[in-house]
């Protein structure tokens, strides 16, 4: 008997010693959606769909492009400069400068922007729901510690009723009042109650770990929770909570249905840019150009004159061959044509419009079309299966909560019945008109009640 209450007095010490600073359920789910790596994901998720999201905002701006290059030729090649076959090496070097707009694309870029700003607002939303689903699961991490935590109060109590009425025996043992065996029989109860102490421990180190690990924290880290006042909790009277009025508002609220509401939009926003792509483009462009070549020594300067140059053509006129000349405008004046001069004198612009007209490629665009039209439709599918799972979780949580509360009713009727008999057996027992046995039966009894009254609220 000594050494079952030094255990006892062993694992009420430990206990104390072992209190660390106790986290309630608020601090547990802020926790747990801070350092989650499912919230985080979704976030990152998010952040990706704000970048596609401007990044086509801003491609409705006109697009500018600069491109140079710098080379050297060899061999018989054409001088880019003057289109002119030559055999001399040739430094050259080109400048480009393009721009480009689209005109008209059937709303395409419109229709691109609305798509994925809807699912920014669906990544959002998606986000919100992980961090309900975490929430629930820490939640109901944290009621299942709180019933092992209740459960081991309620052996600790046992065990220390059991202890008194052994102590009391032992003395009436002592003094030849009670036979022996009544003690042993209380001895043996106190042992029982010892290794049910013992395993509802174990029971809640197990579950404050699980709850750790939901809550990202090393399963070292030093963690216990604290034990809420149920009576001041705020209950709403199950008739205010029809489940129709419920799900009613839940539709509309509840992240995931508001996520799958917004990807339908999307779907519907893609299934139109999709069908663009079946007709004409028109898009207008600009380009601003100029060269260089080492083979170009000097660039005219000044007025021209006109001079004959023959040429090596000839005609026959009565029989006689005359040559061909053709007048040339000549410059009068020459300059060193060095690389910036150059660059003026080849500077060259082009503006235009061009039209892009889909006649066939492989079908691309007429399945891409079909397949934002199925895509669509399996959101849709997803939309009615997704609600349905919804009502069906309501309308289960509403009749639970009906259950539950008779059964809290009943339980804790039961309890205080066995209470009030086992206070009754109690007064016999001290006066010795109860076996010993009786009276752990009664204990028992109570025992039972206490932990499934005790579970009821959880």
């Amino acid at each position: 008997m000594k050494k079952i209450g030094y255990l006892l007095l062993g694992i009420m010490v430990f206990q104390t010693a072992a209190a660390q600073e106790k986290w309630d359920l608020r601090r547990c789910v802020e926790y747990a959606i801070a350092n989650n790596i499912s919230v985080k994901q979704t976030d990152v998720q998010a952040r990706l769909n704000e970048l596609v999201y401007q990044q086509s905002r801003d491609g409705r701006w006109p697009t500018l492009n600069f491109s140079t290059s710098l080379g050297e030729q060899f061999g018989r090649s054409i001088d880019p400069t003057t289109n002119q076959f030559t055999q001399n090496n040739i430094t050259f070097s080109n400048m480009n400068i393009q721009t480009g707009v689209t005109l008209f694309n059937w709303f395409s870029q419109k229709n691109t922007i609305e798509a994925n700003r809807l699912t920014l607002e669906a990544s959002k939303a998606q986000t919100k729901k992980v961090q309900d689903d975490i929430a629930l699961n820490v939640a109901a991490a944290y009621l299942q510690a709180l019933l092992s935590s209740e459960q081991k109060r309620t052996a600790q109590v046992q065990a220390a009723q059991t202890l008194e009425q052994l102590i009391i025996t032992r003395k009436r043992v002592e003094a030849g009042s009670v036979p022996e065996l009544n003690a042993a029989e209380l001895d043996a109860q106190l042992a029982r109650d010892s290794a049910a102490i013992v395993t509802a421990e174990s029971t809640y180190r197990l579950n404050l770990l699980q709850l750790k690990a939901l809550l990202m924290l090393d399963a070292a880290t030093p963690f216990d929770i604290s034990t809420p006042n149920i009576d001041v909790i705020p209950v709403l009277s199950l008739t205010e909570l029809q489940p129709d009025v419920v799900y009613a508002s839940a539709v509309l609220v509840r992240p995931l249905q508001m996520a799958n509401k917004l990807r339908l939009q999307a779907a519907e926003k893609n299934a139109a840019v999709a069908k663009a792509s079946l007709y004409p483009t028109i898009s207008a462009f600009g380009n601003i150009q100029s060269a260089y070549s080492s083979a170009l020594s000097r660039l005219p300067k000044g007025n021209n004159v006109t001079t004959v140059v023959p040429t090596q053509s000839f005609v026959t006129v009565q029989g006689q061959p005359y040559f061909v000349s053709t007048p040339v405008s000549v410059p009068t004046q020459y300059v060193n044509a060095n690389y910036f001069r150059q660059l003026d004198y080849n500077f060259r612009q082009s503006v235009g419009l061009s039209l892009q007209v889909p006649i066939f490629n492989g079908h691309q665009a007429r399945t891409s079309y079909k397949r934002a039209l199925i895509n669509q439709e399996n959101i849709q599918l997803q939309m009615t299966a997704d609600s349905l799972t919804l009502k069906q979780d309501i309308f289960t949580a509403y009749q639970n909560a009906v259950n539950a509360l008779a059964t809290y009713n009943s339980r804790k009727k039961a309890y205080e019945t066995s209470a009030y008999s086992y206070s009754l057996g109690q007064q016999r027992f001290e006066v010795g008109l109860l076996p010993v046995f009786e009276l752990i039966t009664l204990q028992n009894n109570m025992q039972r009640a206490l932990i499934r009254s005790a579970h009821s609220p959880f």
